[in-house]
This record gives C-alpha cells, sequence and structure tokens, in this order.
C-alpha cells in the first residue's frame, strides 16, 4: 500500500499485512505535496500528483524501488489522481478547473496528453472503470467572507444552494 506522506514530500510504502511502513519514497526534490496517488499494477508505476509545486507536477516513481522515472508539470495544483489500465492514462484533477491527462506510452515513457477544462472547484475525481469516463464533484461557491491568512490557503465563500454537479469526462 502507499500513502502520500503531504508534510514530508514523499510516498510511505505500508506492508499492508503487517501494518508496518517498510520505506519512504523521496521525490526527490521534484515536487513538494503529494495529494494524489494512482497506480499502474502491470508495470509497477506509482503516479504521485503534487499540489505545491509552480502549478503542479506529477511524479512517476517504480513502485518497487521509488526511483523516479520522470516528471510532468500539471495544469493546476492537484487535488487527487487515477489511473486507467485500459487506456493507459493518469489523470489529475485541480481545483482551478483542469483535469490534465497523462499518457503512459512505456513504463519509462509519459507525456501530457490532454489538459481538458472542467469547472472550478472540481477537485475531487473517481474512474468509472466500465465506461472508462471520469467523474468530477464540483458545486460553485459565493465569495470569501475573509481575506485569506498570509501564506495560507485562499477562503472559500459558501457553497451556492442547488449548484452540486457530477462532471463526466470521457473521448
Amino acid at each position: 500500500m502507499y500513502v502520500d506522506i503531504e508534510d514530508k514530500a514523499n510516498v510511505a510504502v505500508v506492508d499492508a499485512k503487517a501494518m508496518t511502513v517498510t520505506a519512504h519514497y523521496d521525490l526527490g526534490g521534484k515536487a513538494i505535496t503529494p495529494a494524489g496517488l494512482a497506480f499502474d499494477v502491470k508495470n509497477h508505476v506509482l503516479f504521485v500528483a503534487c499540489r505545491t509545486s509552480a502549478p503542479g507536477m506529477m511524479v512517476m516513481l517504480d513502485a518497487r524501488t521509488g526511483k523516479v522515472i520522470s516528471t510532468l508539470p500539471l495544469a493546476g495544483s492537484s487535488d487527487g489522481a487515477v489511473f486507467n489500465p485500459k487506456t493507459k492514462e493518469a489523470f489529475s484533477s485541480a481545483s482551478n478547473g483542469t483535469l490534465t491527462v497523462i499518457k503512459e506510452n512505456s513504463p519509462d515513457s509519459f507525456v501530457v496528453e490532454q489538459i481538458v477544462q472542467t469547472m472550478p472547484s472540481a477537485k475531487t475525481l473517481t474512474l468509472d472503470s466500465k465506461t472508462n469516463h471520469i467523474l468530477l464533484i464540483a458545486a460553485e461557491f459565493g465569495p470569501a467572507a475573509t481575506q485569506a491568512p498570509a501564506g495560507g490557503r485562499p477562503n472559500r465563500g459558501p457553497m451556492v444552494p442547488d449548484s452540486f454537479s457530477i462532471l463526466v469526462v470521457g473521448k
């Protein structure tokens, strides 16, 4: 099992049977604040979507060794990631209303295939493996009541009633 350790810029490897951490995979200074993980089980590639690199970064790791295979920029500050083994694509969603699609050409070759405009706040995603569609949840928000603290995350206003949406993205 793999766990993104946001405040340490690494990924913990957990032995699920023994419930012990067996390793920490450092992102090698390539990115910080990992916020989403996706896994190509067949090729042992771990996709680590990072939030606070400007604007975001996908780090591809060898899941067996932790070696950084490649890095690619994301279109926004990532909040999640998922991998579709049928299409060999990794997806990363961001609250700025973008979905970055990364194509795995081989276990050591990756390209940003497409940037899809979604909706601001559409940052939580999942894969419908039957349809190969990406599902994102979003809503509209009103203005923030207060300013964000210095160096902190921007405050978000209240959700606009009846604005909750499920976005479906497919080819």
